[in-house]
């Protein structure tokens, strides 16, 4: 086999993916669930580690239904502050991990060393260590050395992960869950420094359960004996049950409010509700210096009421692409954000009627009957009560700020394809959409459907490919000669991965 990043992301996309996993529990029922952590602990075994060997990575792990990688984006932003540079004459760390899921545009984006993607070089290197060790064992026990000899896609990215930090020797490494917490293939981690559970809803109901106590449970796995863990407001029953795991667990679990010093501030991420994540990822970063570093006289300590400068830098020097992010082109101000349940679709509605709102001041506005333009795609959740929730979303935070209560004059809905041409990049291909239903735009009729049931004077086009939606966006900029049209780009991870990829394409 040959060993380049190309190969390795072929290889990688051979193995069953998260939704196959899904697929698998729902007909087999939860009781698969079940199983995941003895598994992926065997999977360690094989690949020549027991799960206490991961303590040295000083893991935060971090939780949650909406906000956790942001949180996780926070804290390493705020942690790599404290690497040797000019403006640090004390460090305190030297290598900070960060496991993410998804990527965006590339696959090596989920292992991030120092706030940076592997290169491609290096994310070749640990994967083919991995996948020897893996084929190693099979050969030793006398097993095949096929597919049946790895784990699935998400289980062996994290494996690939915690193998990369290991032998790299980060000080830390920031792991975010996949799904869930209890079960979660990260949650092989016995020791972790600290724990953090971020804004909870209802998603994944196949594998969490239906209701906010279920779900939370779950989530509350991650909690361990002797590491502190933080969370942030939450609705009561949430905290009822992340309250009675801490108690079982013998864990200290405090809420966490909004830093006072963040309201002087202008942070990376811009959203309102990102207070929220920067206060979580404050606390979960400053537990880990304290216990690591806490008798060094350059460890900072924080106040109510104050923030170390290296705190405010990294909550302001914070970048996490695809994530309420605004991107500029002639005559296009593209609002982009990956929200793409029903809770996380709200906020990104919420952050987009901010930024259009004549009444705000956080950006320039257009004026009132200037066009508003929605690319939105949502492939395997329920995509029209996705749209309905979006549209019910604008049309209230909007009020009669605008000349109409329509939120959007016009809306392209499109597959997750990229190109017309091409297809995807190899490190966006998904196999967990149905691909008669792709080509037959299924889905996106009957998105569109949707739109129109809900009145307006919407003009709405179905596309083919992301290509091709943002072409027509462009045509509708160029017709229509305003200073500024307002899109917004959101409804789905794959969406907007695919989406900077023709933004950013265009530039290489």
């Amino acid at each position: 086999m040959r060993r380049s990043y190309g190969d390795a992301v072929a290889a990688l996309n051979t193995l069953q993916t998260n939704s196959a996993v899904i697929d698998s529990i729902r007909k087999a029922g939860t009781s698969l669930n079940t199983q995941a952590i003895p598994e992926m602990i065997e999977w360690c075994r094989r690949a020549g580690y027991e799960p206490a060997d991961f303590d040295k990575l000083n893991a935060i792990h971090v939780a949650g239904t909406k906000g956790k990688g942001s949180t996780s984006a926070f804290a390493s932003s705020i942690l790599c502050q404290f690497l040797p540079s000019p403006t640090q004459s004390h460090p305190l760390v030297k290598k900070v991990g960060l496991y993410t899921s998804p990527h965006l545009r590339f696959i090596r984006e989920r292992i991030r060393i120092n706030n940076e993607p592997l290169s491609e070089e290096t994310f070749a290197r640990y994967f083919f260590e991995t996948w020897d060790r893996l084929e190693g064992s099979a050969r030793s026990r006398g097993e095949p050395t096929d597919k049946s000899a790895k784990p699935s896609y998400f289980r062996f990215l994290t494996l690939m992960a915690f193998h990369t930090y290991i032998s790299e020797g980060v000080d830390t490494a920031i792991i975010e869950c996949g799904i869930g917490g209890e079960y979660d293939s990260t949650n092989i981690i016995i020791s972790p420094c600290v724990t953090g559970i971020t804004s909870l809803g209802i998603d994944h109901t196949q594998l969490l359960g239906n209701t906010i106590e279920e779900i939370a449970w779950h989530k509350a796995g991650i909690m361990k004996a002797g590491a502190p863990a933080y969370t942030v407001a939450q609705p009561v029953a949430a905290l009822d049950v992340l309250f009675k795991r801490a108690k079982e667990k013998s864990v200290s679990l405090s809420i966490v409010q909004e830093h006072h010093s963040l309201k002087t501030l202008k942070l990376g991420l811009e959203a309102p509700f990102q207070h929220t994540n920067a206060s979580l990822a404050i606390n979960l970063v400053s537990t880990y210096l304290q216990t690591h570093h806490g008798t060094n006289q350059h460890c900072p300590t924080i106040s109510p009421t104050s923030l170390p400068i290296e705190f405010q830098r990294g909550c302001e020097e914070v970048r996490w692409p695809g994530r309420c992010e605004i991107r500029r082109e002639k005559g296009i101000a593209w609002h982009i954000d990956a929200g793409h349940t029903l809770e996380s679709i709200r906020l990104a509605a919420s952050w987009f009627a901010s930024c259009v709102s004549p009444s705000s001041t956080r950006h320039p506005r257009p004026p009132p009957n200037r066009p508003r333009v929605l690319l939105f795609n949502q492939q395997t959740r329920d995509a029209p009560a996705l749209a309905r929730a979006l549209h019910s979303t604008l049309v209230t935070s909007l009020g009669t700020s605008l000349d109409t209560v329509n939120p959007f004059t016009h809306a392209v809905f499109c597959t997750n394809l990229t190109y017309k041409g091409n297809g995807y990049r190899p490190d966006l291909v998904a196999m967990n959409s149905n691909q008669g239903k792709v080509a037959a735009l299924e889905v996106q009729k009957e998105l569109r459907d949707t739109w129109l049931q809900l009145g307006g004077a919407t003009e709405v086009e179905v596309k083919g490919t992301i290509e091709e939606a943002v072409r027509w966006v462009r045509d509708v900029a160029a017709k229509d000669g305003s200073e500024e049209v307002e899109v917004l780009v959101t409804g789905s991870v794959h969406l907007v991965g695919g989406f900077l990829e023709v933004l950013e394409g265009e530039k290489e």
